[in-house]
């Protein structure tokens, strides 16, 4: 202390004397609550400037002076004895010492004292608390890219923190829990790392793993990996042609659609249980065949493989007759004689005609898929109804040729020996011939 800032050597003299007799007799200090001698405690980031102030409630002209945490003084009054001219002189009154440090470093960190020269002398104390930010942080995953299903784990380290960082993970809107360690290092600092393990899906491609650190020196810190998934095709069949129902004489033809990551590199065409017909054309991922037939019936396949795996799509065919145009209604008169076969034929057009009966798709399982039973119900009260109108029919035919015959047998001819005899013996003989004589032309 040969020297002060302001060049004069009484006043540090004076001051280096106070203060070591009030060093030597401070033996017991007053806390600063409930006292006229009040402070507070500073958290400053490295680098940064802190601001100490020491108060005084209702002062009675008592001496105010700031000491180091080495009980070095800083400021005695408005004089700074302290060489260290990073400390400057903020304000000063009767009732207020304030002084600010500037480029705080981690040496600077510690208690300052705040002394008010009263009997006996008060003390305050000032703890400065110096924050560290860590450095940027360091995002890494085990592999670059994830085949769905599979795990994977990512790391994420900030380094050179004080106090020790607190990491956070989130993938899109949700927060996971990754596992933390701390390191503390030689000069105080400390470097945190988190692992986040997690199972990925085809739906993980390209989101976003976020890891963002939670420290008092720092705000929105955060580094973040995209996840690279993957996943084995998904396969559609695409039906060009026809729009409706297959049927016989029309051309089908058919497309396969795969997408996957990496892109289907093989895609195939298969008939379950059988092969492709001869002359279908496979172009690529199209299939081809012209003028169907029922022996085409049954279910196709597209397979699509990639390094991931492979899939399918099935697509079952179901060819159906062709469209028939169905007549007007005509009026017919039925013959009696011929009413039998007519209701035959009736019937038999009712009952083996499947296209009354069967609506299907051959496009969505390959066959008839339903009976309509109201078309049923009708068929057969069709039928019942033509089968009473034929016994009528039939019962009037037979009710016009029969009946009773009366014939004019002579009375009497029942007892003759023979014809001639009877006809002699009738009644009336032949006496009466010539008075009825029928003529035929």
């Amino acid at each position: 202390m040969a020297s002060s800032g302001s060049g004069s050597l009484s006043i540090p003299l004076f001051i280096c004397l106070v203060s070591a007799v009030l060093s030597k007799g401070a033996t017991q200090t007053i806390p600063a609550q409930g006292q006229n001698l009040v402070t507070g405690n500073v958290s400053v980031i490295e680098g940064e400037t802190a601001t100490i102030s020491c108060r005084v409630k209702n002062n009675d002209d008592s001496v105010i002076q700031l000491l180091n945490p080495n009980r070095q003084t800083i400021y005695f009054r408005d004089v700074r004895p302290l060489k260290d001219s990073r400390f400057q002189l903020v304000n000063f009154s009767d009732n207020e010492l304030r002084v600010s440090l500037s480029n705080v470093t981690l040496s600077d960190e510690g208690r300052y004292v705040c002394q008010l020269y009263t009997d006996p002398p008060q003390e305050a104390y000032a703890d400065i608390t110096v924050l560290v930010p860590p450095g940027n942080p360091i995002i890494e995953s085990r592999e670059d890219v994830v085949s769905e299903g599979n795990e994977t784990e990512i790391t994420c380290t900030a380094m050179g923190s004080k106090p020790a960082s607190t990491i956070m993970w989130m993938k899109g809107d949700q927060i996971l829990q990754g596992e933390e360690t701390v390191e503390e290092t030689y000069d105080r600092m400390f470097t945190v790392t988190s692992r986040l393990r997690l199972t990925v899906s085809k739906e993980d491609d390209g989101v976003a793993v976020i890891c963002i650190i939670d420290h008092p020196a720092v705000k929105d810190f955060q580094a973040q990996k995209y996840l690279e998934v993957q996943y084995k095709p998904e396969v559609q069949i695409v039906v060009g042609f026809p729009e409706g129902p297959t049927r016989e004489g029309e051309n089908l033809e058919l497309t396969c659609k795969a997408k996957g990551k990496p892109q289907p590199h093989q895609i195939n065409w298969f008939k379950v249980d059988d092969d492709v017909p001869s002359h279908a054309v496979i172009t690529g991922s199209d299939l081809f065949i012209e003028n169907l037939n029922k022996s085409y019936n049954g279910t196709y396949r597209c397979v699509a493989s990639n390094l991931v795996g492979e899939a399918y799509d099935d697509y079952i065919l179901y060819v159906y007759d062709v469209l028939a145009t169905t007549p007007p209604p005509t009026t017919t008169t039925i013959n009696p004689d011929a009413a039998q076969g007519t209701v035959s034929t009736i019937i038999c057009c009712c009952l083996f005609s499947p296209s009354h009966f069967f609506f299907a798709d051959s496009r969505a399982d390959g066959g008839p898929q339903k009976i309509d039973h109201a078309v049923i119900g009708g068929v057969v009260a069709v039928v019942v109804f033509a089968m009473l109108c034929l016994l009528i029919i039939l019962g009037r035919y037979f009710a016009r040729h029969k009946g009773t015959y009366f014939t004019h047998e002579a009375k009497g001819a029942e007892d003759a020996a023979d014809a001639d005899t009877a006809i002699i013996n009738a009644e009336g003989g032949h006496n009466n011939t010539d008075d009825k004589k029928e003529y035929y032309i």
